[in-house]
């Protein structure tokens, strides 16, 4: 099993280190390999061999310093030489190496940098060894991991957009606004994309025009786009036979765009310049799938400041179908290799039928189309290619199969549903161009004849086999609405509810499990879906809410990205974090996970047996909340909760202030810890007045003033149990301190973190609610909660915030299976280890916890007392002998749910 990207890191800081200051090629350079490759958790003797003997193109004989066939040559140099000249050596090597062995990398390295050249991509990078602790994931290559690259947008889209959000708001200025606005533009947007791919001819028809027929005070615009509009709707035949002439050139489209009898607009001198400037763009290079969006947004001007924020860029669609379908039918299609397979698929790629039943503006549906028909044009090419001078235009019309038919959505609002039906077209055309190109003639699917199926409904209501019946549908696939399971609307929630009737805590589940449940209903054995989602689906608690049911209803999981950050190249990027999800009924033989060492960087691709709903892989485990431990150790509970308006929290300017008039208030203020002071050492304090006397308050008007504040607050709350606290302004609305030392441990940390820092504090220091607590603790209890064992439960069962650690009591720490069995050996072990742990931070008093464990600044002797309590706690968990430690997060938590299983069964 491949190393977690966080292990390699670790390894990569340790050696460059080690090899900072080497400075000889011959003498331990194979040594310096030799730890290169067990970075990434390969033996180099397995893989790769020293001193290749080759002949060289000059017929000479050449040495390569280390080989791995097929894969990586490196040439290793003492430090200081020229890396250019090691590369160029290296390639001199080329012609004596058989075909099957030619590397897709070269490595060159001098000790103190490090330059590889991928000959696939032609892409190069040279860093200095310090830094490769950053790069690590250009060798991924190395420990089984798959680099794929996907590209984001066109920018011009969004220029686009912006242009025509100008002609937008000077119409709505003028009283033209609602869905008489909306459907004017989306003519408008046709006519100015079909004059610049051919759909209109001669080229820039429409701009020619609104120059000829309107004047330049723009009073006459709105008629003459009126008589424009209703040619484009009348069919040939039925056109005036004095139609100007000019007017008659244009094509009768159909497909109801036109059809509508929409109010005339007004325009004046600057409107008409604003319309004649958006045709000076260049339509034909817009991106159906991104535009839909962006379009749809225009319609709002304060959604206008955030354009594009909320819609899936193509990079994302493209991560999702890939693994779904599209992968799969370019294998398919280098293996046919004779004419009736290659029919055949053909055949194949006209019946396959796509269905997004969030569908929006149509972006999955768009991009889908697109690969699909890329895909039928390399098809057509192979199989008529050496025919292409022969073939006529209908010839040429009649070898493309594939057609927007094919394509089903669902949409609640009505706008996008228009716009992705037009969309649709749009994409249809601009492949039509690009097939009218390869084979040197022109296509044209106008009058529209066959159109997207898009239905403007509520997808969670509606009845998914009467949009398309499961038995004709190949893949569902989209990115269904992102809304938290506490910020649902009315709607939404009764709608949600409706899907989740049965499924026990469905209140829980966040909006977007509604669609993996009706999808789930709606699967057959001939079908796949995948979603794109928010990660919160497959941590914390809604996993044992969603997933059970979901396997039951025979539900496996055949590919899964892991969170990555949403991204796209509009202004006001979305900072959400998803997963994709891919999902059916029948057995996949093929399983693969996608993992993001940066969730804003490049997924890596490797093969599992089995992907849990935790997206790791490893046998599921229904992992529910709990209300006490799984093992017997001291409970964990939530700080103390002040619920004082903050007049009982003072800051250290506050507290010298008071003690300066009302010195006799030191004995009732103690420290004060919420997550941010417990991890970066600030500093906070509080009124603790437990037992104070009323005799000492009466000498202290400061205290009892923030006392009165704190009564008001709470008289001033609109909830009946906060006012009832008002009774007792002194206390604290929730105490859980008792009187003894106990452990801390925050609810909210950073994901960049290997471990989450724990800590022992003294009875004299109060800590928040944001922190969790575990009174009676031992050295044994903070052992295993800091090792990698346990940090490693952490990452893939707790919650998240973004890629924030969530941690919480009644899924994380209730559930965490200790290694009961360990004898006092192992726990003296583990004492004497989580001591050292102790230790070394005390000797960086002026540091942070946040300091300590940045991953980049962790100290050595903190590292290395970290990795001896590993040691001590997987010693742990195999008293009896076995199996001392593991590879990798994936490892470990695939150990702990198997102990988790027999735990709960026993």
């Amino acid at each position: 099993m491949a190393l977690s990207w966080n292990e390699i890191r670790n390894r990569a800081i340790a050696f460059s280190r080690e090899w900072e200051n080497e400075t000889s090629e011959h003498a331990e350079a194979k040594s310096f390999w030799d730890g290169f490759f067990y970075v990434f958790g390969v033996s180099r003797r397995r893989v790769a061999a020293f001193e290749k003997h080759v002949h060289k193109a000059s017929g000479a004989d050449g040495f390569i310093d280390l080989f791995w066939p097929g894969h990586m040559l490196a040439e290793h140099k003492s430090k200081g030489k020229d890396l250019g000249r090691a590369f160029d050596q290296a390639i001199d090597y080329f012609p004596g190496l058989k075909d099957k062995e030619l590397p897709r990398y070269v490595v060159v390295s001098d000790f103190a940098r490090i330059r590889i050249h991928d000959l696939d991509t032609d892409q190069e990078t040279e860093f200095e060894l310090k830094d490769f602790h950053k790069h690590v994931e250009q060798f991924g290559f190395i420990s089984g991991y798959q680099a794929r690259e996907f590209k984001e947008q066109d920018p011009v889209n969004i220029k686009a957009a912006e242009q025509l959000g100008k002609l937008h708001d000077a119409l709505a200025d003028i009283g033209y606004e609602g869905h008489q606005l909306e459907v004017y533009l989306v003519r408008l947007l046709f006519c100015m994309f079909a004059e610049d791919t051919g759909i209109f001819m001669p080229a820039a028809a429409f701009e020619d025009y609104l120059h000829a027929r309107t004047s330049d005070d723009g009073a006459d615009l709105a008629a003459r786009l009126n008589e424009l509009f209703d040619t484009l709707n009348t069919h040939p035949d039925n056109r005036f036979k004095n139609l100007d002439e000019q007017l008659a050139d244009f094509p009768y489209v159909n497909g109801k765009l036109f059809e509508e009898n929409l109010r005339t607009a007004s325009f004046d001198a600057t409107m008409r310049q604003t319309l004649l400037d958006c045709c000076a763009l260049d339509w034909g290079q817009i991106s159906p799938a991104i535009f839909g969006s962006l379009f749809q947004g225009i319609m709002d001007p304060q959604q206008r400041r955030n354009l594009g924020a909320h819609y899936t860029s193509e990079k994302n669609i493209l991560k999702l179908i890939g693994p779904l379908f599209l992968d799969d039918l370019k294998v398919e299609f280098k293996k046919a290799n004779s004419k009736p397979k290659l029919q055949a698929f053909h055949e194949k790629l006209a019946r396959l039928q796509f269905f997004d039943p969030a569908c929006g503006c149509g972006n999955f549906l768009v991009i889908t189309y697109r690969e699909l028909r890329l895909l039928e044009l390399e098809v057509i090419k192979k199989l008529y290619f050496s025919d292409t001078q022969q073939l006529s235009l209908d010839a040429v019309d009649t070898y493309v199969k594939v057609n927007v038919d094919q394509f089903h959505g669902i949409e609640i609002e009505e706008w996008p549903s228009q716009i992705a039906r037009v969309a649709m077209w749009l994409i249809d055309h601009q492949m039509n161009v690009l097939v009218g190109q390869t084979f040197g003639q022109a296509i044209v699917r106008i009058p529209l004849v066959k159109s997207a199926n898009i239905v403007h409904g509520n997808a969670l209501t509606l009845d998914w086999e009467e949009v398309i019946a499961s038995e004709r549908c190949h893949y569902v696939l989209g990115n269904p609405p992102f809304v938290g399971a506490k910020y649902m609307n009315d709607a939404q929630r009764a709608d949600s509810q409706s899907v989740f009737a049965g499924i026990k805590s469905g209140g829980l589940l966040d909006f977007v499990a509604a669609w993996y449940v009706k999808a789930a209903e709606y699967l057959g054995d001939n079908n796949k879906a995948a979603f794109v989602s928010t990660n919160s689906i497959c941590q914390g608690e809604q996993v044992g809410v969603l997933w059970p049911p979901l396997f039951e209803a025979g539900i496996t999981i055949h590919f899964a990205h892991r969170t990555f950050q949403w991204n796209n190249e509009a202004r006001g990027k979305a900072a959400v974090h998803c997963v994709i999800i891919g999902f059916g009924r029948q057995h996949s033989a093929q399983r693969t996970i996608f993992d993001y060492s940066d969730i804003r960087g490049e997924p890596t691709a490797t093969e599992a047996s089995n992907i849990n709903p935790y997206l790791v892989d490893a046998p599921f485990v229904d992992i529910s909340k709990r209300s006490k431990p799984l093992c017997d150790i001291p409970s964990l509970k939530f700080g103390n909760q002040p619920v004082d308006g903050g007049h009982l929290i003072l800051t250290p300017e506050e507290r010298s202030a008071l003690l300066q008039k009302e010195p006799l208030a030191d004995k009732y203020i103690r420290r004060f810890l919420g997550g941010a002071e417990f991890l970066q050492n600030k500093e906070r304090y509080c009124l603790w007045l437990q037992n104070a006397q009323p005799s000492d308050l009466k000498k202290l008007p400061m205290v009892l003033e923030r006392i009165n504040k704190v009564k008001e607050f709470r008289e001033a709350s609109k909830r009946t149990a906060t006012q009832e606290l008002a009774k007792t302004p002194t206390q604290f609305a929730f105490i859980s301190h008792e009187n003894s030392d106990y452990l801390v441990v925050p609810k909210a940390t950073s994901g960049r973190r290997n471990f989450v820092p724990v800590g022992f504090m003294k009875p004299s220091t109060i800590v928040s609610d944001l922190c969790l607590i575990a009174p009676r603790s031992e050295l044994f209890h903070f052992g295993v909660l800091s090792s990698s064992m346990h940090n490693s439960w952490i990452r893939y069962v707790a919650g998240r915030l973004k890629s924030d650690y969530r941690y919480s009591v009644g899924i994380v720490y209730n559930n965490f299976p200790w290694p009961v069995d360990a004898n006092e050996k192992h726990k003296q072990a583990i004492e004497t280890a989580a001591q050292d742990v102790l230790d070394a931070r005390a000797l960086f008093p002026q540091s942070s916890l946040a300091d300590l464990y940045d991953p980049l600044t962790m100290p050595p002797a903190l590292v290395k007392a970290h990795q001896s309590l590993d040691k001590a706690v997987d010693a742990a968990y195999v008293p009896s002998g076995g199996k001392k430690s593991w590879a990798s997060d994936a490892e470990r938590v695939a150990f702990l749910f198997e102990l988790y299983q027999q735990m709960t069964t026993e």
